[in-house]
């Protein structure tokens, strides 16, 4: 029989959505335990997500920029791309995070098990342990945040696809894609592609959709795909129906308005979106499994003791986005619901970490006509820019939406150069109701490219 334990709150998860709210209770006096299959924080952003992705990510822009010496005025040539090597940095850097996150747990009141959570009740978590203790415990709040996972199209033969898992883990013994095709034209099928396209592989990405990045502004879409399609073959409107093994390579099926089609490669990624990760009986709560949790702006479930942060909650699939909320429903755990902090959703800056990169936040234009607000649009050109001319990559842009009433920055779309970076004080601007007024009386450093943020609010407001 389980032996039963009464603590404050419950944590399943510990990614983004879950450690911010553990560590912020367990400061405040809370008795907190939080339990993760891996053991340790991070989640999918650190397993296999966002950093180690990056890592390769950087390894392959470093090579790449041999390619622009010459307009640099220097001499050499384009470094061997040494996968192992990449993926051993890789490593390198997941194990020194998981390090500095033992430290940290630690040095903290938190207790943290190493176990799958299963869900009684709302209150009552069992806990499965590595070393086969099962443990009940009762708490006053429960915080679902499991994550998400890649979803796998249902096609035949989509068993011989690997996903992002298999690319960026601790580990990883993937041989290096010479041929690369992509099933999915979202944010993570695309920097996968540029990446390795980067690194030395053929790369192809077949998209469903009308547009790469479904759902994304139209103009970032269609400068991304002009500027992919450079450097790769793209395919949108793209039905993939199957993936079947020929000899010693694979073959992708996909139709399209033309006809059926086939594309051939030595590694098939599926990046067909993600789909959030429901911890075991969390149907008795009446949330139906594999369905996102509905989620208020407090992270408050339709059960008030139960909260659902990060991408159980299918609100803004995103680490950062994920700590915000974890800390919300901390905030609102501490004060018994009579905090002010709320989520901001529409704030959250959403990158796509591409070459060349894109980036937004807030409304666009159509989104914001849509809502009835009377808006108009600023735009700075990336050709008129001294950083983007430093670096001889002038196509680009910083788009700005403006509320003509208020003056107020309802919402903004880069293209270019360090969109990933200059996207983070438009959020901001965003979430505080700036002005554009204010934005053009602020001095941002020269040369760099926030420049063309005061500058495109000159041209709206003086």
């Amino acid at each position: 029989m389980a032996r039963e334990i009464e603590i404050d709150v419950m944590v399943l998860g510990g990614g983004g959505g879950g450690y911010p709210a553990a560590f912020r209770l367990a400061k405040a006096g809370r008795r907190v335990v939080m339990a993760d299959p891996i053991g340790n924080l991070g989640g999918n952003c650190l397993a296999e997500g966002c950093v180690p992705s990056k890592a390769v990510r950087e390894a392959g822009l470093a090579r790449a920029f041999a390619v622009k010496y010459p307009a640099f005025g220097l001499r050499g040539a384009v470094p061997e791309a040494d996968w192992r090597g990449v993926v051993a940095h890789k490593d390198r850097v997941q194990n020194i995070r998981y390090a500095q996150h033992k430290a940290e747990i630690e040095a903290s009141a938190l207790t943290l098990l190493q176990g799958e959570g299963r869900i009684l009740d709302e209150h009552t978590v069992e806990v499965a342990t590595k070393d086969g203790e099962v443990i009940r415990y009762r708490a006053g709040s429960l915080i679902i945040a499991t994550g998400s996972r890649p979803h796998r199209l249902p096609i035949p033969g989509a068993e011989l696809a690997v996903t992002s898992h298999d690319f960026f883990r601790v580990g990883a013994t993937l041989p290096f894609p010479g041929r690369l095709a992509v099933i999915g034209g979202g944010y993570i099928g695309l920097e996968t592609a540029s990446m390795l396209q980067n690194l030395g592989a053929k790369a192809a990405v077949l998209e469903a959709a009308p547009q790469i990045l479904p759902g994304a502004d139209p103009d970032l879409a269609t400068f991304l795909h002009g500027a992919l399609a450079r450097r790769m073959e793209i395919v949108v409107n793209a039905k993939v129906t199957a993936i079947e093994r020929t000899g010693g390579e694979l073959r992708v099926l996909y139709e399209t308005k033309e006809g059926r089609n086939q594309m051939s490669a030595d590694c098939v990624l599926m990046a067909a979106g993600r789909e959030p990760a429901l911890p075991p009986g969390i149907a008795t709560l009446g949330f139906p499994p594999g369905d996102k949790i509905p989620a208020d702006s407090r992270l408050r479930t339709p059960l008030r003791r139960v909260y659902a942060p990060g991408d159980v909650n299918g609100r803004s699939m995103l680490f950062h986005s994920a700590v915000c909320q974890s800390l919300i429903a901390a905030e609102d755990i501490l004060t018994e619901g009579q905090g002010v902090a709320e989520m901001n959703f529409l704030s959250v800056p959403f990158t796509v970490f591409t070459e060349p990169e894109v980036a937004w936040a807030g409304l666009t234009a159509a989104g914001a006509a849509q809502q009835g607000l009377k808006i108009a649009t600023s735009l700075y050109d990336y050709r008129t820019d001294s950083r983007a001319q430093i670096f001889g990559e002038t196509e680009g842009f910083i788009n700005l939406v403006f509320d003509t009433a208020t003056g107020r920055l309802m919402g903004a779309q880069i293209a270019g150069l360090d969109a990933a970076q200059v996207i983070a004080p438009l959020a901001l601007a965003i979430h505080t109701g700036t002005t554009a007024r204010t934005l053009s009386y602020m001095a941002f450093p020269h040369p760099m490219l926030s420049e063309g943020i005061n500058k495109a609010a000159r041209k709206f407001c003086l």
